[in-house]
């Protein structure tokens, strides 16, 4: 024990000179990206200055993962399993992510959609510690100056609202925090993206919601939101700003801007930044992958869908773009693909002339008026004859049983997706869809439901169109291929990818997704497919080429596996000239 207990002292005098520059001792356990809690072995806690901070037991990452998953089994309320399950993210990052890859189908609810709506609307109750970077309309002219003060040098991928279109709860200012930090939990757990090459922001210009601007909890402005050109100038900056720390093929990702702001940022900074817009295109990738799906049921290509849509906004508008690239790949003319699409929104039919208007993003799917009258969503199905509705509205319960009993009429399997989130906002339950339609319908939703079984025994598993399923894929692949700008062209190749991967089983069952508990193999399948396309078209632009892709995005996956802390010994100069042994 003597020569052990000297040996330790010598080797830690070595290591302490080896890692001058690293942490030590309690600052180790504070920080969530080197705690390791109770699994710091005997020679890190000799050497790092943890003797004595922790208990003598030393634990393996299987014990701690037991532990929480315990803890968390004794919880019923959704909101404090979310507070519980995040707490572990600020003190043990990997040990986080173990958890959340191990029960991904049971988490991913818990820390991203339903749940993380109802946590981004009591953010300021809840809040424990900051998260991500914040930069206010005040911040206009030093936004390079705040970007400096994040600790990381490396970051890859930026996720960035501004809070006004959160889910489907509208305007929760800087309470929408939430989303980012959500979004890039999934990078990581889904992608195998290192956390610390991501940065989750905020942009605060203010809030709408006036019972915000009277909450004492609030964290943000207490102003109403700035719609002046200082808002424009800000996200100008922001993302100069960005490129210019990072670099120009840095990612980013736009998340819950509102309607007219989405699109138009989108279109503005496309070509010039390498980003994109989940809410419009990675929902119409997902959407469409569901609807490929239907074709290994129903026989049916995707050309002889015909979409009426319950929604005319951003997430409406990017499927039925994304719908219309896949018929024209399958030799349908735009023309003849648009008139295959239709919407209904709040002020209803979108036909061309109507005395509401349409903006400039809903023109090319505005139609001629039809011959019959048409004056509810129902009157719409039974006029246009639909062969898929899709719920995108975010206005509840509006696939009521009259319009799945239409549809089931009209079509021998119809195709329901209600893909409004959270799961209140949901168009119908799976329950009801199933139920109504005798079993017949093809459904999808955006918030997850649990198995259904009818009176006859038939049990069918509803597929979650989440987009969890296409942007971590996706940009794993644009990170690792160098791609500069991101077209829509690699979201209709993420879908199809998609589709492919579902079995005749998972089919039978009524699934029109892979499990969500198979998410890690999906997203790096998408990956693998997508840097496929962006090097076969000319996309990419790190070099060289790696020959086998699919080993390639294996081999940088993040490992939740913990670090060893102890240096190879025959890197020391020390210990460099002569063979040792630890013990």
């Amino acid at each position: 024990m003597l020569s052990r207990l000297r040996v330790l002292a010598n080797l830690g005098n070595v290591a302490r000179r080896f890692v001058h520059t690293k942490e030590k001792g309690k600052a180790l356990l504070l920080n969530p990206r080197t705690n390791k809690g109770m699994a710091f072995t005997l020679e890190e806690r000799q050497i790092l200055g943890l003797q004595g901070l922790l208990p003598s037991k030393i634990e393996t990452q299987d014990i701690q993962a037991a532990r929480f998953i315990k803890n968390l089994n004794k919880m019923e309320d959704p909101l404090e399993k979310y507070i519980y399950i995040m707490g572990i993210q600020e003190r043990n990052e990997k040990l986080f992510y173990r958890i959340l890859l191990d029960d991904i189908e049971r988490l991913m609810p818990i820390v991203y959609t339903p749940t993380v709506g109802l946590a981004c609307s009591q953010y300021g109750h809840i809040f424990r510690r900051p998260k991500g970077l914040y930069i206010s309309i005040l911040d206009k002219g030093h936004v390079r100056s705040i970007l400096d003060n994040w600790p990381e040098n490396d970051v890859k991928a930026v996720v960035v609202t501004d809070g006004e279109r959160i889910l489907g709860l509208g305007d929760l200012g800087v309470y929408g925090m939430g989303i980012p930090v959500g979004k890039l939990c999934l990078y990581t757990a889904c992608a195998g993206i290192r956390p610390r090459a991501c940065l989750p922001v905020v942009i605060d210009v203010g809030t709408e919601n006036t019972a915000l601007l009277k909450d004492n909890f609030y964290m943000g402005l207490y102003q109403k939101r700035d719609r002046t050109q200082l808002y424009d100038e800000l996200i100008d900056e922001f993302m100069e700003a960005v490129t210019d720390r990072y670099g120009r093929n840095t990612l980013i990702q736009f998340e819950d801007f509102g309607n007219h702001n989405a699109f138009r940022f989108l279109k503005k900074y496309r070509e010039k930044y390498c980003t994109f817009n989940d809410d419009i295109q990675g929902t119409a990738s997902v959407a469409l992958a569901g609807l490929l799906a239907t074709q290994q049921v129903i026989n049916k290509p995707i050309t002889e869908q015909k979409v009426l849509f319950l929604g005319a906004g951003e997430a409406a508008l990017g499927i039925a773009d994304l719908i219309v690239m896949a018929m024209m790949e399958n030799g349908v003319s735009a023309e003849a693909a648009r008139e295959k699409v239709w919407m209904f929104d709040k002020y209803g039919l979108l036909v061309q002339g109507r005395e509401q208007g349409v903006d400039s993003n809903q023109e090319s799917f505005a139609h001629s008026p039809p011959n019959q009258s048409v004056k509810s969503f129902l009157d719409a199905i039974n006029v246009l004859k639909p062969t898929a509705i899709i719920g995108v509205a975010g206005a509840g319960r509006l696939f009521t049983e009259d319009v799945v009993k239409a549809m089931s009429a009209i079509n021998e399997r119809p195709v329901i997706f209600a893909l409004s989130n959270p799961t209140i906002k949901a168009e119908c339950t799976a329950e009801e869809a199933y139920t109504w339609s005798e079993g017949r319908c093809l459904f999808a939703s955006g918030s997850p439901f649990d198995t259904v079984t009818l009176p006859d025994g038939r049990c069918f598993k509803p597929g979650q169109g989440n987009n969890a399923y296409i942007f971590p894929g996706v940009a794993l692949a644009v990170i690792l291929s160098g791609v500069r700008h991101i077209s829509d062209r690699v979201f209709l190749e993420a879908a199809k990818a998609l589709a492919e991967q579902l079995t005749p089983e998972e089919l039978d069952q009524g699934r029109l997704y892979p499990p969500l508990s198979n998410i890690r193999e999906v997203s790096l399948c998408i990956a693998v497919k997508v840097m496929e396309y962006v090097y076969r078209k000319g996309m990419a632009f790190q070099y060289p080429e790696p020959l086998d892709k699919d080993a390639y995005v294996r081999s940088k996956v993040w490992s939740t596996d913990y670090d060893s802390f102890l240096p190879d010994m025959y890197t020391w100069p020390e210990y460099a000239s002569k063979p040792h042994k630890m013990f």
